[in-house]
Formats: structure tokens, C-alpha cells, sequence
């Protein structure tokens, strides 16, 4: 491919630091538009649905929201103190191997919430428009990919532009619902009750604690000095407001216009104001679920890669890259094509499944990077699978096994699953919270014996490597200091991470 395509050329490996770029203020509205489609609205359906009030739906899920953004935020600033994708950091957790057990759930986490666009995309194009549900699930796709395939810099610079065109149109429909001005039925007689209440709240939750592994994979390219404290409030400002604001929104449509199609009942609303409207709101949230497409298929791409990786080492080419993403593609839409309409419901209830499986997960990495080495990381030994972090680490294994079991008397999977805890609380479902504390717990207490002393001359030598790779790359690259704004794309000439540390 031409290396001035635009493509990015990196993936899994280290970011040196004379090709770090971007701002903290590029992180909120990355994260605020990640959430600012009609998926966040189709979550504030849930509670209605389960007779909560909109009241009590606003309610439970702004509290979901904050509870699972908290956890998905602080995750961010180890992209710009470490310059490596998410996934590749949770070897120091997890072993070189041992990694595959979480990557698997963020792998069928990624899939899952792109077959899950795909279909709610189709379908409510299709309503609106009368067209070809196959054909939109196509177009929609290809897009998606193509904005996976450019990769990091084209994926932030279409969320700023969609942020920018979402933000008023959606401030109107907000500003004329609270108003009265839009005309709507009659709130249903809706209360509330401690199931809704807790599965509205979960629904959250797991809604942004998925988004946690994902991160780093878009903080990696900031410089590496940038205060950790303005990340982490980007990051959380963006993916929570946005989020707490359509999903009550979400809530209002669910118990005022009443569409099952939340794409559909959107439109609705808008053209209750003014004519055509509707139609500028559906386009504006469609365009956005389709860039948060396009960001599930590169980050699992980087997951496919990583988890390749750790099993048989690989050179993380462009070339590579782009036929990963091609082939998740297809899979995603062979999959929403074969489940149709009634996809949506299975994989949601997966979603559920996944809340559970990343929720060890995150605990074990924030526990592990804040509290147990306080971000010390030989980042060169977490590209060699004899390095200090071995190929299976029993702690990180162990403790998650333990949050998830821990977990399980706890769980309400409708028609799946259900806890005995769980069928004493009337169905109330609180294992996900169980399962983050236990394993927090059990990894502070099986790593209570770290000594960050023996750790410590492998981070000097890692971080004297990357220096030195620094220096090199930044010699041979045609590419501009950090504060500069890079070409997308531009290669990066010179010896990689992995003929420093491991020459061929």
C-alpha cells in the first residue's frame, strides 16, 4: 500500500515518542460522541420497559453511567504513559499467554457490539427510508471498516467533526421536549421497582466498563508527559455526559412518543417539532453509530492481533492490519445477517455475559497498575514471552477466576441464568458489583508479596531501550516534533521495538 494512502501503519507496537500527538480536549469529544448515538438511547428503553417512571429510568441510568465511566476513565492515562494498546499492558497482569482468557471477552465484546449496530442500523434505516436492509447492512459496514482501516488520527478527526454536528441538533430536540414543545402521549402509569431500577443501573454500567478496554488504544499517541489527572477527567467527562443525557433521553422517548425502534421514535420527535428535523437527527446518530463501528474494529483488531501474538510472534505490519479488519467485517455481518431482527435480544443478554467477564478483568489491571506497581512497567518485557512477566501469571489468572465465581450466586441473565442470591433479592441483580470488589480484593491479597525492587532494574534497562529506539526512529522518520500535528499514516522508517530488544 502507498505510504501516503493515509493508513495508519502501526498497531500493537510501542509509540516512540517523537510521533506522540493530539490534545486532552480531543479525548472528551472522542469519548462524548462515542456515546452520542441512538445505541445510549435504545439503553434508556430498558427501564420503561420494566415499568420504571422516566424519572427512575434518568435516575438509575445516570447512576449506572458514572458507576462504569469511573472504571473505564481511569484506564485512560496508561495509553500516554505506556505508548501500547490496552490489551498488550494486561500482560503484566495476566502473562504473555495468560492474556487470551480476557482477550477473548473484549474480542466477542467488539464483535458482539458491531453485529448489534449493524442490525439496529439496518432495521431502523429500513423503517424510515424503505430501503434494502441487506444493502444498508453492507454500506454501513464497509464505511465502519474503512474508518478502521485508516485507523487512530482519521477515527478522532471524524468523531470532532460529528461531535461538532450532533451537539446542537440534540441540544434543540432536548431544549423542546423539556419546553413541551414537541407533542407526545400521555406518560404511561410507571413507578418504581428494585428490579427495573437495578437493570437499568447495570445496563449503565456495563455500558461503559465495556468501553474500558478500548482506552488506551486511542490515549496511546498523546505525549507522554501530559498530566494524568486531565485524561482521566476527559475521558470521563465525555463518555459519562453524553451517555446520562441520551439515555434519558432515551427514557422521555420511551414513555412519551412510544416507537419500540428507538431510531425510528427518534425521528418522530424531531419532525414534532419542524418538518425534517426527524430526518437530520436519524442521519446525525446513524453517522455516529457507524464512526463507533469503525472504532469496535480497530480496537478489535488490535485484540486479534495481540492475542495472535501471544501465541506465535508476529510482525505487526499494515498489511496485516488491513486483512484483519476485512475479515472481522465479514464475520459481523454474516452474523447480523443471520440473526436478523431478533439478533438484538441474544447478543444483548451476551453483553450481560461480557459485563461479567471484563468486570474481573478491569479490577485486576487498576488494581494492578494504581496500587500494586504505581505504573512501573518494563514495557520492552511485555513483548518478549520469557520476560519478568512470564507467559501465565498466577495472580492476575487466579484473582480473576475468583471475582467471577464470586459472582455467579449473584447474576440475573434473563431466560439464561439465575443466581440463587440473586432469586432471594427478587431478582435483583448485583453480581457485577461483587465481582469487581472480590477480585480487587483477592489481587491485592495474592500480590501482597510484590516487591517493586525486582521489578525495578528490568523498567530502567525497558525504558533506556525505548530511549534509545526514541533517538533512532526519530532520526530516520520523516515526521514532526510531538507538539506538531502528524501525517496519519506516515511510516516509520528505522528499527522497530523488537530488533531493539530482540534482534532477528
Amino acid at each position: 500500500m502507498s505510504q501516503n494512502s493515509g493508513i495508519e501503519t502501526r498497531s500493537i507496537e510501542w509509540v516512540p515518542h517523537h510521533a506522540r500527538h493530539g490534545s486532552v480536549s480531543d479525548q472528551g469529544k472522542f469519548w462524548f460522541l462515542g456515546n452520542f448515538q441512538f445505541f445510549s438511547i435504545a439503553i434508556g428503553f430498558i427501564g420503561p420497559g420494566m415499568g420504571l417512571s422516566f424519572g427512575w429510568t434518568a435516575a438509575a441510568g445516570a447512576l449506572g453511567i458514572l458507576i462504569g465511566t469511573l472504571f473505564q476513565a481511569f484506564h485512560a492515562n496508561q495509553g500516554a504513559e505506556l505508548g501500547l494498546p490496552q490489551m498488550i499492558q494486561s500482560r503484566a497482569q495476566f502473562g504473555y499467554r495468560g492474556v487470551i482468557l480476557p482477550l477473548f471477552a473484549t474480542f466477542v465484546t467488539y464483535l458482539g457490539f458491531n453485529i448489534v449496530d449493524t442490525i439496529l442500523i439496518a432495521n431502523g434505516v429500513s423503517s424510515l427510508l424503505g430501503l434494502n436492509v441487506v444493502a444498508v447492512s453492507l454500506g454501513v459496514s464497509v464505511i465502519g471498516a474503512a474508518l478502521a482501516i485508516w485507523g487512530h488520527d482519521w477515527l478522532h478527526r471524524v468523531f470532532k467533526v460529528l461531535f461538532w454536528i450532533s451537539l446542537p441538533l440534540f441540544a434543540i430536540l432536548s431544549i423542546a421536549a423539556g419546553a413541551g414543545m414537541i407533542e407526545h402521549a400521555a406518560p404511561p402509569a410507571g413507578g418504581f421497582n428494585w428490579v427495573g431500577f437495578c437493570t437499568q443501573l447495570a445496563a449503565g454500567a456495563s455500558y461503559n466498563i465495556t468501553y474500558a478496554t478500548y482506552v488506551s488504544d486511542y490515549s496511546r499517541y498523546l505525549p507522554p508527559d501530559t498530566p494524568r489527572t486531565r485524561i482521566i477527567s476527559a475521558v470521563f467527562a465525555g463518555a459519562s455526559l453524553s451517555a446520562i443525557w441520551l439515555i434519558a433521553l432515551g427514557g422521555w422517548l420511551a414513555t412519551r412518543i412510544g416507537d419500540e425502534d428507538a431510531l425510528v421514535s427518534l425521528a418522530h420527535a424531531g419532525d414534532g417539532l419542524f418538518k425534517g428535523f426527524g430526518l437530520a437527527l436519524a442521519a446525525a446518530s446513524v453517522a455516529a453509530l457507524v464512526a463507533t463501528m469503525g472504532m469496535n474494529a480497530y480496537s478489535a483488531t488490535l485484540t486479534v492481533m495481540t492475542a495472535a501474538d501471544s501465541l506465535r510472534r508476529l510482525r505487526p505490519t499494515r498489511r496485516l492490519r488491513v486483512a484483519v479488519v476485512a475479515a472481522l467485517t465479514v464475520l459481523w455481518v454474516a452474523a447480523a445477517s443471520a440473526m436478523g431482527s431478533d439478533g438484538v435480544a441474544a447478543v444483548n443478554k451476551s453483553f450481560v455475559v461480557m459485563l461479567y467477564l471484563l468486570a474481573p478483568w478491569t479490577a485486576v489491571n487498576l488494581t494492578d497498575y494504581y496500587f500494586v506497581r504505581r505504573g512501573e512497567y518494563a514495557v520492552t518485557h511485555l513483548m518478549l514471552p520469557d520476560g519478568i512477566y512470564g507467559r501465565w501469571r498466577s495472580a492476575g489468572l487466579l484473582a480473576y477466576g475468583i471475582g467471577f465465581f464470586a459472582s455467579l450466586p449473584f447474576i440475573v441473565i434473563p431466560d439464561w441464568f439465575e443466581g440463587p442470591v440473586a432469586r432471594l433479592l427478587g431478582d435483583v441483580d448485583i453480581g457485577w458489583l461483587i465481582g469487581l470488589g472480590v477480585t480487587a480484593a483477592a489481587y491485592l491479597v495474592l500480590t501482597r508479596s510484590h516487591d517493586p525492587e525486582r521489578e525495578r532494574d528490568a523498567v530502567r534497562q525497558s525504558w533506556a531501550e525505548l530511549h534509545a529506539l526514541n533517538e533512532m526512529t526519530a532520526r530516520t522518520a520523516p515526521q514532526p516534533p510531538s507538539h506538531q500535528p502528524i501525517v496519519p499514516g506516515a511510516p516509520l522508517k528505522g528499527p522497530t521495538m523488537r530488533d531493539v530488544i530482540q534482534p532477528p
